[in-house]
């Protein structure tokens, strides 16, 4: 049964401490700041022997038309109209506010199950809130305390017989597992567009305020049939430039999408196209053995030169990125969807190649002709024999070259071997592992 339950409440009353506890592991971001969640956040939770989908969401707070906070409120009510069940979070600590009483309103019109929940009650310290939450009509309230695991019990309680009045439905079947897909890149380059443009909705908070997202917000969805799990990340500036714990954090979290990753998207725009902070999260995604592509957005700004600018682009990767040569290039435009038809090609192309195994019989008789086209050179006056390889992995393509000295075989030779693998088995656009080891074909008979 897929049931959801959307967490609301003014800021920091611990809205994201509860969807931590609720998840079982600290997936969003949690800072003493006002205003650290701006996007619903969904995670897989658990409580008892419940299983469900949980929202976190920004704050509830009055906002201007057209300010962020507007954009922020309107993901949050969204949330709370999908959602077979809202819980309405208060601060017991600092008792009910003018904030609580208008929201609590707001949400008795929409017309959908409610749950109040009073945190921060551990101790005696909430006791006051509690019993001051009563007169917001809520019903009875349940006490909590997100950061201690206190009153789950109680909360277990309130949702059960709500998941038991749902309608059943058959949930998801076993199925095909989703392609991880991470969305990376600077500051104000367009990602939540793009993610919202892929989704066909609102989904992520958008506008010209550069640093809109913070946390990485998963959604999954499906582009013809295939399951795809589609991660926004908050924008990544160079480091000298990280100012403040909240982007540190950011940052860890967006390093933490890239290491989950299968396929990880850099967005460039395109009158910035790959500068240094570019370049620099490009190698963090190879080193990480992750697949890449990249996507030139904002492609609707560039009136002239078009051609030039690409090639540009593509030979800057070339000499900066030697080690992942034929990585996919998609220009587009997030805004206006020009273009984006032909990204999920690439990332499903980049995929495949990502998973791919060569049989081992043929790795070998390449091998064979490669060194006789080229053989390793001498070392201290004494060949270096390579007897034997094969693919110990995929994701990335991983192999293992048995050798007489592995110490002794030169970079520059390595390099050769691994742009003579693209090459014979078309394995461009992703990280290729060499791993060299001593000794002889460990699978030859008496070995």
């Amino acid at each position: 049964m897929h049931f959801t339950v959307a967490i609301v409440g003014r800021p920091n009353v611990g809205k994201s401490t509860l969807f931590n506890r609720l998840v079982g592991r600290r997936h969003a971001l949690v800072d003493d700041s006002p205003g650290v969640t701006r996007d619903r956040r969904e995670g897989e939770a658990a409580l008892g022997p419940l299983r469900f989908t949980v929202i976190d969401t920004a704050g509830l707070v009055e906002a201007a038309p057209d300010s962020l906070e507007a954009r922020m409120l309107e993901q949050t009510t969204l949330a709370a109209e999908t959602a077979n069940v809202t819980l309405l979070v208060v601060d017991g600590r600092a008792g009910v506010t003018p904030e609580d009483r208008y929201f609590a309103g707001a949400l008795r019109k929409l017309g959908r199950p409610v749950i109040l929940v009073v945190n921060k009650c551990e101790g005696k310290a909430g006791e006051g809130g509690f019993f001051d939450s009563y007169a917001l009509g809520m019903g009875d309230p349940v006490a909590v305390s997100a950061e201690h695991g206190q009153g789950m019990s109680e909360l277990y309680d309130a949702l059960a017989p709500h998941m038991e009045e749902s309608p059943q439905s058959p949930g998801d079947e076993a199925g095909e597992k989703p392609l991880q897909l991470a969305i990376v890149g600077r500051p104000n380059s367009g990602k939540s567009t793009l993610l919202n443009r892929l989704l066909g909705e609102e989904r992520a908070v958008t506008g010209p305020e550069p640093g809109i997202t913070r946390d990485a917000i998963a959604v999954a969805w499906s582009h013809r049939g295939r399951p795809i799990k589609l991660v926004d990340t908050a924008g990544m500036r160079r480091r000298a430039k990280v100012i403040g714990k909240l982007e540190q954090m950011s940052v860890s979290d967006t390093l933490r999408v890239i290491r989950l990753a299968e396929i990880v998207l850099l967005v460039l725009e395109a009158d910035m196209a790959l500068e240094r902070q570019d370049l620099t999260i490009a190698r963090m995604v190879v080193e990480e053995g992750r697949g890449l592509v990249i996507v030139v957005n904002k492609w609707d700004t560039v009136e002239r030169g078009r051609r030039a600018l690409l090639t540009r682009i593509e030979e800057r990767l070339t000499d900066t990125l030697p080690q992942i040569r034929g990585v996919p290039v998609v220009t587009l435009s997030a805004l206006h969807g020009e273009g984006v038809d032909k990204l999920l090609p690439k990332v499903l192309k980049t995929h495949e190649i990502w998973n791919k195994r060569v049989p081992t019989s043929r790795l070998n008789r390449w091998l064979e002709g490669v060194v006789a086209a080229h053989s390793p050179p001498m070392a201290s006056g004494r060949r270096v024999k390579l007897r034997y390889m094969t693919q110990v992995k995929a994701r990335p393509p991983t192999f293992a070259l048995f050798v007489s000295r592995p110490k002794a075989l030169s970079d520059a030779y390595q390099r050769y071997l691994v742009n003579q693998l693209r090459d014979a088995f078309k394995l461009d656009g992703v990280p290729i592992r060499l791993l060299l080891r001593a000794g002889k074909n460990p699978y030859a008979p008496g070995n």
